[in-house]
């Protein structure tokens, strides 16, 4: 399974595609032949879905089709040399055309105005956005058995698209090996005396994988959004705000190890990476914090890794103690040589005084961190420092109060009543509008804050649409 993605990851990378280079054709073809037509088509399916996940079912069918038919043909005994530099130069003109079948991407223009292998290369990168809000819901099991009686195939192959453009951040051995599992439920239990009852004994079975696939793909998303770098700092914030009466040594560790992790098994072609890895995780996050917050010691009491990671996922921030202002670092601990200690102490400080979400808070900190470090290079780095810091501090303080009011009463609400105290607020800061007005405002609100205000919003989504709201919110 392993070599197997990782040849159609080659494939789809199109990095073997120049003439005279035949290696990786021949490893194509020798497990086109080991996997056979189904089985490499099913892995296609997986592949691009999650590549292209604002493709249609019918446009990702195109492409693999296409993909299979000049594999399949290529690899034949007796084919033509030439036949997969050919057909993939076909390929690639084809996605260029006006009406291509093919998913839309929005920087192919400017592939197709290359040509050869560096119109393949550019049209191999081109990837879409991941889908930040799943939106795949689970048929009933009469429907399931329905859909999977009238047609087997049809079923696995729609199963497959729909899945992988909603969970396509996780690793890609991982979700592959759910959706085999997956359909091999399907399989035996709408086959079975009492489907029910089979789904339900599989179910249990398979929540390990299935909980561990979901959330990798929560996670991958965030890492790859963020990037390494950023993904620590949003891990150190998070964590600070769960555990405010921790020290920066006990919580450091715990941001940089999940870095790590994930740096490691977010690609990794092992589909039990993270099952691996997490045990040990969870060990030292509870060792370090258990007795930092009540709700971190439930979690811990949890039966396995999986959980007690889940848990802790989900824990909301905790009340913040009452802290002392927190000074801008000066120019001796920005440009000194334990400056990185000196920033992450400082988003320690900053993110165990406020509850707001951590989207707002890593917005604002990276760029505040940055330009203040800018001070150590320039020719006066003492008045730089001297002129930023009040000035930086002043627009950080400002954006987070901003970030507070947008969504204030979120999470020590239900969304119902989260909804009648924004009207209420609104409506004393707003008295002239009408009802209508005020229930569209309302509405625009509401509709941020659900996907905004919680501790594991997406970066990418909200990352523009806090820049709107804060900008909406004070018209209002």
């Amino acid at each position: 399974m392993k070599r197997v993605l990782i040849l159609l990851l080659a494939l789809a990378g199109v990095h073997a595609l120049e003439r005279g280079k035949d290696y990786e054709k021949e490893k194509v073809c020798k497990e086109f032949a080991n996997l056979g037509k189904d089985g490499f088509t099913s892995l296609s399916i997986i592949l691009y879905s999650r590549k292209f996940p604002s493709g249609t079912f019918e446009q990702i069918k195109h492409l693999i089709n296409e993909v299979v038919s000049l594999t399949e043909a290529c690899c034949a005994e007796g084919a033509d040399p030439d036949c997969y530099d050919k057909r993939t130069s076909a390929l690639s003109e084809k996605s260029c055309e006006s009406d291509s079948p093919f998913p839309v991407h929005p920087g192919t223009s400017e592939c197709c105005a290359s040509q050869g292998l560096e119109r393949k290369l550019c049209m191999a990168t081109l990837r879409h956005p991941p889908q930040e809000f799943p939106t795949y819901v689970e048929p009933t099991n009469d429907e399931i058995c329905e859909a999977f009686r009238k047609d087997p195939k049809g079923f696995a192959e729609q199963f497959m698209y729909e899945y992988s453009i909603n969970y396509g951040q996780a690793p890609l051995s991982l979700l592959a090996s759910y959706e085999k599992n997956y359909l091999s439920m399907v399989g035996s239990c709408c086959t079975s005396l009492n489907p029910d009852i089979c789904f339900l004994k599989e179910r249990m079975q398979n929540k390990h994988l299935s909980l561990l696939t979901i959330m990798s793909n929560r996670l991958c998303s965030q890492h790859v959004a963020y990037g390494r770098e950023k993904s620590r700092l949003s891990h150190l914030i998070k964590l600070a705000q769960k555990a405010p009466t921790a020290e920066l040594k006990d919580v450091l560790p715990i941001a940089e190890d999940i870095t790590t992790i994930l740096s490691k098994c977010c690609d990794s072609t092992s589909e039990d990476c993270l099952a691996k890895e997490l045990p040990e995780y969870t060990v030292k996050l509870c060792n370090y914090l258990s007795n930092k917050n009540s709700k971190f010691q439930d979690c811990c009491q949890e039966k396995t890794p999986t959980d007690v990671f889940v848990c802790v996922y989900f824990m909301p921030a905790a009340q913040p103690p009452e802290l002392s202002d927190v000074q801008m670092p000066t120019e001796k601990d920005i440009c000194g040589k334990g400056n990185t200690k000196a920033m992450d102490q400082y988003t320690f400080e900053v993110s165990r005084k406020t509850q707001i979400p951590e989207v707002f808070l890593t917005k604002i900190l990276a760029p505040t961190l940055k330009n203040l470090g800018e001070c150590c290079y320039s020719e006066d780095s003492a008045s730089c420092f001297k002129t930023k810091s009040p000035q930086l501090k002043r627009e950080l303080s400002s954006f987070i109060d901003k970030g507070q009011a947008l969504c204030a009463d979120y999470s020590e609400n239900t969304f119902t009543e989260y909804k009648k105290k924004l009207s209420e607020r609104l409506r004393a800061k707003l008295p002239d509008v009408t009802d209508s007005e005020l229930e569209e405002l309302v509405d625009k609100h509401s509709d941020f804050a659900s996907k905004c205000c919680s501790m594991n919003s997406p970066p990418l989504y909200c990352d523009s649409e806090i820049d709107a709201e804060m900008k909406l919110f004070q018209s209002s």
